[in-house]
């Protein structure tokens, strides 16, 4: 049978003739077309398990299948469907293999969704595909063969869950490959080079390792090549310079290193974006940018480039975004500035970046020259110095200005409340004096507020309150006076002020009850009194109250029990009265809470929070009683008040006569032992125990078992250290037992005692009490009880295992731990270098005088050496005697300058500190057999850094990397040599080349806050 356009049409009708009736069945196909894209549709739509948008409301029989949304088809019968796009629909579901029969198909578009699986390998049977774009949605699994797909232009998956290797089978006439944000792993494949139309490689946010193959310089069509956030290794890619059609070039982060080539932008004229932050590059930054004249986003951060900024790049007009922040670039005389008065050329400039370089000296007036157009200026963490800069008043359209961490002076000028466009002001960290500018409050878009770590002084102005957008104040460690304007807590959107460490007195404003959107309050070290505004519970946001080292007094707040997300609670050392309020047990989020050394009195609360001993500190509370186990509290007494008058009136009675004739012949006892026996003069306890609960050398002996070496667990040249448990209270305690016999003991434990009385921070081992008695041999007996760290020492977490013979485990000490220990430890010396009233020297720091509780927090202990300085003067309560032995402190963590008869210093303790961050990074004794013939930890490390560092630090941290994230990895490795760069700062030569302790804590809190956020 001959078949024609008509007998095509008769074909499709099917005649079925029965004896009783006549069935016409008609296909689907000659009413709606090919009936496999209409079902391969519908399966589509059955593996969507949720459409919030109904997407596929016009999905049904009663419309032909090419008007479904989201679906094309031909033009002419039969319609086959050639394009299905759902891009942002909110579907949730999978992709049906189904798809894989529209043949036709040339684009799927199913862009930002929440597909899941696998992307179906029939997808990879579409000959007529061009198109196919799955980014932004939740896609598992391996990326299957597109070899087949011989006309497929565009393959972006990019920003799913998809694993294995780095795909290598595309079709030959690809033109953009777009993985980003996957899971992929392995190596960039060479045969990627055969694709010569491709003029798009994007891979970033990755783990693949190794470099760009050599291959690629055939890739003659390429214009775009993103590579960050990888695990890309070794030189700068040669092949690159090859690739003179590209325009925008992403290496950063990854591990690249060694220089960048000189003639990087005379191969790539074409060049309009280079990022090649966050690697380890060295040497000058090239002066070839001027070759590409069109480039306008340069980021060259987080590396190690030396040496000036070169003037050449003022010639880039187009120039909208420099980022050069985190390197070792100077700048100090005029000459070195040249490239500022050239930068001015870049009229369109919008954000400028040399945060964290060496920078020194006064900023070039030339700063206001720079375009109308610069919203960021960051200059933060340099060792910039002189007046507050004043081409700062030109840059009227600034958002965001950083000036913080440098040795800036004078006062802040009042013009700066005229750079009305300000959103975030950054000071902090420097030397300014005077007073907080009013003006300030004219910034009416001013949302973040640094002006801590000055030396500001005054009143903090009442407008300050008109802030209508402001998020934080930080005006912590500054000379500030006077009360807390209730204007502050008036700020609608505050949610972080930090006032700590300063002079404020007064009370706290009941208004502060208005702050519903505060989260952080830290007032503390300041000298605020009267009670807790009760108001306060009113703050529902609250997550951080820190009110410690102040004189607040009356009773807790009950109301702070109904603030539900608070974390951290800190009302220690005031004077605060009355019983623990029983509404803090419903605190069930609460981290920290520190009542300690206050006159609180009844019992301690055993629900809730109060389970947890690890989290509540109380001590330094006379009156409290009962509670949880762990907290080794005596018991509450049930005895009625009367009874108990009358029983303490008996005893009296009885006992006093007795205590009066015990107390003569114990007197007469000593006075004949120290006139016939030893002939020595007895030195006073220092006032340190009229301050602490009395213990005797029996109630000592009682506790370590008479001081048994089974208790032993540390040993000085001065003293012993043993574990005990003290029979009054039942609290494990370390008692410190100075041997006077040798020289120089007695002296030890006067210094520590006037050194504790005098110091008191989180951070520094808590002293419970001092015991300056007679043994039962007669003998002076001299010790020192503190709280018991149950980590032990930082040596014998670092080195224990080492130290006994055939082990060569190690306890696993992690990133995170490392950097907060720096931190705990930095806090500490900040504090005593300069916080306290009179400067104090530890003299003598290293890990075994670090110690750790249960929480891996570190405190510092062993004041044995510790000096005074007032003034240009040093003193200690050793007399002038003292051997210059004792003042170097330890071999190896010692300043050199010790060993020339130096004097002591501040500079020093920065110096061991310098040396323990090194180990602790490292994990090497700076006595190590490896540092001999002239090299020492400072050197070792100084010769692999930067390149290198990955050689020399702890494998366990190397093996850590290796097993986290590539985001997470990047971020440590990335925090590692900021880390290890302070290390070498602190360990300079010359006492007047180290930082200060003030900077090093600033640099650490940083890049612990980065680290975390991360």
């Amino acid at each position: 049978m001959k078949v024609n356009t008509v007998g095509k049409l008769l074909l499709l009708v099917l005649v079925t003739f029965s004896a009783h009736h006549v069935v016409v069945i008609c296909s689907s196909s000659f009413l709606h077309g090919n009936d496999t894209d209409r079902l391969s549709l519908l399966d589509f739509k059955d593996a969507i398990s949720l459409d919030p948008q109904q997407a596929f409301m016009s999905w049904n029989d009663s419309t032909h299948f090419c008007n479904w949304e989201g679906v094309l088809c031909t033009v002419k019968a039969p319609r086959r469907v050639v394009s299905l796009n759902l891009t942002s629909r909110g579907l949730v579901g999978q992709i049906s293999p189904s798809l894989g029969n529209l043949t036709f198909l040339h684009s799927l578009v199913l862009t930002e969704n929440t597909l899941a699986g696998d992307i179906p390998t029939s997808l990879g049977h579409l000959h007529r595909l061009q198109t196919l774009r799955l980014n932004n949605n939740t896609l598992q699994g391996r990326i299957p063969s597109f070899a087949n797909c011989t006309e497929l232009k565009v393959f972006h998956v990019a920003f799913n869950n998809l694993i294995g290797q780095f795909p290598a089978n595309f079709p030959p006439h690809l033109q953009m490959l777009q993985v980003s944000g996957n899971n992929l792993t392995g190596t960039i494949p060479a045969s990627l080079a055969n694709i010569t139309t491709l003029t798009h490689i994007t891979f970033s946010y990755n783990h693949i390792s190794e470099n760009i193959p050599s291959e690629f310089a055939d890739l003659s069509s390429l214009q775009y090549l993103y590579a960050a956030v990888n695990q890309l290794t070794g030189r700068f890619p040669q092949a690159i310079l090859n690739l003179s059609t590209l325009i925008g070039l992403d290496l950063g982060p990854n591990s690249l290193s060694g220089e960048v080539p000189p003639n990087l932008c005379a191969s790539l004229p074409n060049l309009q974006i280079l990022v090649l932050a966050e690697n380890f590059f060295i040497g000058n930054i090239p002066s070839s940018f001027t070759n590409a004249s069109n480039i306008y986003d340069i980021d060259l951060s987080i590396n190690n480039f030396t040496g000036l900024v070169p003037t050449t790049i003022g010639r880039l007009t187009k120039l909208s975004y420099l980022n050069l922040g985190q390197n070792q670039l100077q700048a100090n005389s005029k000459q070195d500035w040249e490239f500022l008065d050239n930068l001015g050329n870049c009229t369109e400039l919008q954000m400028f970046s040399l945060s964290w370089n060496r920078l020194s000296g006064h900023v070039p007036s030339s700063l206001g020259n720079l375009s109308n157009q610069l919203q960021k200026l960051y200059l933060g963490e340099n060792q910039l110095s002189g007046d507050f800069p004043s081409g700062i008043a030109n840059l009227r359209n600034l958002i965001l200005l950083s000036l913080g961490a440098n040795h800036f002076t004078g006062v802040v000028p009042e013009w700066i409340g005229t750079v009305k466009t300000l959103q975030l002001l950054d000071l902090g960290g420097n030397y300014f004096t005077g007073g907080i500018p009013s003006s300030l409050s004219n910034l009416s878009q001013l949302g973040w507020l640094y002006l801590d770590s000055n030396q500001f002084i005054g009143h903090i102005p009442p407008s300050l309150g008109n802030f209508p957008m402001l998020q934080c104040l930080d005006i912590y460690n500054n000379n500030l006076s006077g009360k807390i304007p209730m204007e502050i807590f008036k700020i609608p959107t505050m949610f972080i002020l930090k006032l700590s460490s300063n002079n404020l007195d007064g009370q706290l404003p009941t208004d502060i009850g208005n702050a519903k959107q505060l989260v952080h309050l830290l007032l503390s070290s300041n000298k605020l009194s009267g009670d807790i505004p009760n108001t306060l519970g009113d703050c529902e946001s609250l997550e951080d109250i820190e009110l410690d080292l102040n004189i607040f007094s009356g009773s807790i707040p009950a109301s702070l029990g109904n603030i539900s997300g608070l974390k951290v609670l800190n009302l220690s050392a005031n004077n605060l009265t009355g019983s623990i309020s029983t509404s803090l047990v419903n605190l069930q989020l609460l981290e920290k809470l520190d009542l300690s050394f206050n006159h609180l009195n009844g019992e301690v609360p055993t629900k809730g929070i109060f389970k947890n001993a690890t989290i509540v500190r109380i001590d330094g509370n006379q009156g409290l009683c009962g509670g949880a186990l762990e907290l080794h509290m005596l018991a509450c007494s049930v005895m009625p008040l009367n009874s108990i008058r009358h029983k303490r009136s008996v005893m009296l009675k009885i006992v006093t006569p007795i205590a009066s004739m015990v107390s003569l012949a114990l007197v007469i006892f000593v006075l004949l032992l120290w006139r016939g026996k030893h002939k020595r003069k007895s030195v006073s306890l220092p006032s340190l125990a009229t301050k602490f609960p009395k213990v005797s050398f029996n109630n000592l002996a009682k506790a370590t078992h008479g001081f048994s070496t089974s208790n032993l667990i540390g040993r000085g040249g001065y003293s012993s250290v043993y574990k005990g448990k003290l029979v009054e209270d039942g609290n494990e305690v370390a008692i410190k037992v100075f041997n006077l016999e040798t020289r120089g003991a007695q002296k030890s434990f006067i210094a520590e005692c006037n050194a504790l009385r005098n110091v008191r921070h989180r951070n520094l081992v808590h002293i419970i009490t001092a015991c300056s008695s007679i043994d039962s041999n007669g003998n002076d007996f001299k010790a020192l009880v503190y709280e018991l760290m149950r980590g032990g020492d930082l040596n014998k977490l670092l080195h224990s295992n080492q130290d006994h013979e055939g082990s060569s485990d190690l306890y696993l000490i992690t990133m995170a731990q490392r950097i907060s220990i720096l931190v705990d430890v930095a806090d500490v010396l900040e504090y005593l270098h300069h916080n306290n009233e009179g400067t104090m020297v530890h003299c003598d720091l290293k890990p075994s005088n670090i110690l750790l509780d249960d929480n891996m927090i570190a405190h510092v202990g062993d004041f044995g050496l510790a000096r005074f300085k007032v003034g240009s003067t040093t003193s200690s309560q050793c007399n002038s005697s003292s051997s210059s032995v004792a003042v170097m402190g330890t071999i190896g963590y010692a300043a050199p300058e010790y060993a020339r008869g130096g004097q002591v210093s501040t500079a020093a303790d920065v110096y061991s500190f310098g040396v323990v961050l090194l180990e602790i990074f490292i994990r090497r004794r700076p006595t190590d057999d490896m540092f001999k013939d002239g090299l020492n930890i400072v050197k070792f490390t100084e010769i692999s850094f930067p390149d290198r560092v990955l050689e020399i630090v702890d494998p366990q941290l190397l093996q850590e990397l290796e097993e986290t994230p590539v985001a997470l990895k990047e971020t440590s490795v990335n925090c590692l040599l900021p880390i290890l760069n302070i290390g070498l700062c602190c360990t300079k030569p010359s006492p007047g080349e180290r930082i200060t302790m003030h900077e090093v804590a600033t640099k650490l809190h940083g890049i612990r806050d980065a680290y975390l956020r991360s």
